[in-house]
């Protein structure tokens, strides 16, 4: 597993292996753009070598990228659809120039609109998405919330990517968080087990990209996608240790995405915290 977090880009892309390094990281997540605006960042061929070559002499192993939360492929309103389309597509192409291990996608919402036609709306920009971009994975995330969210299982996760076209380049991401606030309990080895067994068959663990590591402010199924930092929420550490020392996450880039203990997003002390855990949660399953 290597684990990291999720890293700013501010002053360039090659900033972020710097700052990603200075925390600790294995692998690092970064945004394609401001997560807030709908403007594309303007990177160029020498933007992604200076980004390939930080990497190349750093510990950092893994980028993933995290397509910004504006997008929402199953929109019916064209406008937005058009601009979300737009974004995966810059986002993706980011991934070819720097090879990122995928791009993670929330696939959106239906927004009061009936499950069907907005799981097709989605799967219609994710196809072409892929379509306008060489090789990049596109990873959907294993959601959590209200209920007009898609992909809060795996079964609708299935559907997409069935919808999608069903092509390698479409994969997954399993949250933490996600999974346990939806119901899912991943801080038990044979409950983690079973959880992977039943993606295994619906999606396919293939298709398993990249983990976010998070621990749950809310309790087991509750449906609040509230995160807290590693050991201090509902998980707790020996769930998380658990988690983290899952055989079958062996080698996936693993992305904090905690609030920090100042509230700025992960430090050096959580990253090496969680991979103090890692290690717990290995030696335990090698005691059991």
């Amino acid at each position: 597993m290597l684990i990291g977090a999720h890293v700013s880009t501010a002053g360039g892309l090659e900033k972020a292996i710097e700052r990603g390094t200075d925390l600790g990281c294995e692998s690092i997540q970064i945004f394609h753009q401001s997560p807030r605006m709908w403007r594309p960042t303007k990177y160029g061929d020498d933007d992604f070598a200076a980004f390939r070559e930080a990497m190349d002499g750093s510990p950092v192993e893994a980028v993933v990228i995290h397509a910004v939360y504006l997008i929402n492929c199953a929109t019916k309103e064209a406008d937005l659809r058009k601009k979300s389309l737009a974004s995966l597509c810059h986002a993706l192409r980011i991934g070819d120039g720097i090879g990122a291990a995928g791009v993670v996608l929330h696939p959106g919402a239906q927004k009061g609109e009936p499950l069907g036609p907005s799981m097709k709306r989605a799967a219609k920009v994710i196809s072409a998405a892929l379509k306008d971009s060489d090789s990049c994975p596109l990873l959907l995330e294993q959601t959590a919330g209200h209920k007009g969210l898609l992909g809060r299982d795996f079964d609708q996760t299935a559907e997409l990517i069935d919808l999608a076209g069903g092509g390698r380049r479409l994969g997954l991401c399993l949250d933490s968080c996600h999974l346990f606030v939806q119901g899912y309990d991943v801080t038990d080895a044979a409950s983690l087990s079973a959880v992977l067994d039943e993606a295994d068959e619906k999606v396919g663990l293939e298709r398993l990209r990249c983990v976010h590591v998070n621990d749950a402010a809310a309790p087991l199924g509750s449906c609040r996608d509230r995160h807290a930092n590693v050991g201090k929420g509902e998980m707790g550490k020996k769930g998380l240790a658990t988690f983290l020392s899952e055989p079958r996450f062996e080698g996936l880039p693993a992305t904090l995405e905690t609030p920090g203990p100042s509230k700025k997003g992960p430090d050096k002390r959580e990253v090496t915290a969680t991979k103090k855990l890692r290690k717990e949660g290995l030696k335990h399953r090698g005691a059991a």
